[in-house]
């Protein structure tokens, strides 16, 4: 009874396996149709979205093409080197009010852009004589004291800039070298100046 009981159990084993293997498996692919079809979304309309009146850049890559570097020859003579460098706007004086040889913010800005120039690498290679000039008024020896006054408050104001002092010189010439042949304010305001030269 015992053999029988085994033969009993072991079809009914093998009737289960045979029917719910292939039911799992069917089971199994169902679900995954399912999933699939449910995950499914249409894609959506991108062609009234689009504007195609609107050229494609054909550069890709979003790299921007580098500025053109411009160059420029600075010239050999030292006289033609002032005239380019003042021309430019790298070297600027710096100009006072009557009788005075304080800086204002004009004058301050004048000489910071030279002090930027100077300390770049075109202008590191010159040297600076800063002249101290007056109008005609005033005396001759006060015109010379107020002149050397100018030139070394614009040299100071450079050192404090970060331009080395042993770059620098100064000079007064008082009312000796008129910028202006004039005898009215306009001219006068053309001659109270430090006057920047640059040298070799």
């Amino acid at each position: 009874m015992n053999k029988m009981y085994k033969a009993l159990l072991t079809s009914l084993v093998l009737v289960l396996a045979t029917v719910i293997i292939p039911a799992c498996t069917h089971k199994k692919q169902i679900v995954k149709q399912e999933t699939t079809t449910t995950t499914q979304t249409p894609a959506p309309d991108l062609s009234a979205t689009v504007d195609t009146g609107t050229p494609v850049a054909s550069n890709t890559d979003f790299v921007q093409p580098e500025a053109e570097v411009k160059t420029e020859t600075i010239p050999s003579d030292i006289d033609d080197v002032n005239r380019w460098a003042a021309k430019n706007g790298y070297i600027k004086d710096a100009f006072f009010s009557y009788d005075e040889s304080t800086l204002d913010g004009d004058a301050q800005s004048a000489l910071s852009t030279s002090a930027t120039w100077l300390k770049g690498k075109d202008g590191a290679s010159y040297n600076l004589l800063i002249q101290g000039h007056c109008d005609e008024r005033g005396t001759e020896q006060y015109n010379l004291a107020l002149g050397d006054r100018r030139a070394n408050i614009a040299k100071d104001y450079l050192v404090t800039l970060g331009v080395d002092a042993g770059r620098i010189r100064t000079v007064s010439y008082g009312e000796e070298r008129p910028f202006e042949e004039g005898h009215d304010e306009a001219s006068w305001a053309q001659n109270r100046r430090a006057h920047l030269v640059l040298v070799r």
